[in-house]
């Protein structure tokens, strides 16, 4: 099924944003450059946009730029893993990691003082996916070795975790985000999430500290 795009025009009128705005945005790299989709229409070659991706874009920018600059935006939009730290006190006393789940975790990740922000994105992972009740500590433990195995290779470019389960057994995939993925009839896909979404998400957590 064809993405569902939006025109320049539409959009600007719909936001009520500026072409000046819009573009300002792009070279400050708040929105996407392969999000400016250019395509024939009969007025000649005209600019498109993925509606849904480019609309929840806009509105998070409106109303976080009063407390923030247009390059802090643009460093909590983008898919590269911040190079602040924090602490574990600071990981549970703002809610960015449970207890349980830093107990969990020791044994694995080693028993850390300070986290980086990557080792903090795992285990931001692993605590909302436990939290869901959607798996088990083992395949918690799954989870957190794919993600420190095997998140490096993808070199900041964006990726999805995957999580499928056939007949009790589990398997944890990270695939490059916006690729297909087909599984026999029998796999049942209990989530994909996009990492990106999830390091937006702690970085607007760490702008707050």
């Amino acid at each position: 099924m064809e993405e569902d795009l939006i025109s320049k025009k539409e959009l600007l009128e719909l936001t009520g944003i500026s072409y000046g705005q819009l573009y300002r945005w792009k070279r400050k790299n708040l929105v996407p450059e392969e999000w400016f989709i250019r395509k024939s229409a009969f007025t000649g070659q005209e600019t498109f946009f993925p509606k849904g991706q480019m609309l929840a874009r806009i509105d998070k920018i409106l109303n976080m730029k009063d407390d923030l600059s247009l390059d802090e935006l643009a460093d909590v939009f983008s898919t590269v893993p911040s190079d602040l730290q924090i602490d574990k006190v600071e990981l549970m006393k703002r809610n960015i990691v449970s207890m349980e789940t830093l107990a969990f975790a020791s044994p694995l990740m080693g028993s850390l003082t300070v986290y980086s922000f990557e080792q903090t994105l795992f285990l931001f992972l692993l605590d909302g996916c436990l939290q869901s009740g959607e798996m088990s500590l083992d395949e918690g433990k799954q989870l957190l070795l794919t993600m420190v195995e095997q998140y490096g290779k993808f070199e900041d470019k964006p990726c999805d975790l995957v999580f499928i389960r056939k007949m009790g057994l589990t398997l944890f995939l990270l695939i490059s985000t916006g690729s297909e993925l087909y599984v026999e009839p029998r796999v049942k896909v209990v989530f994909r999430i996009q990492v990106a979404k999830k390091i937006e998400e702690l970085k607007l957590k760490f702008t707050t500290m």
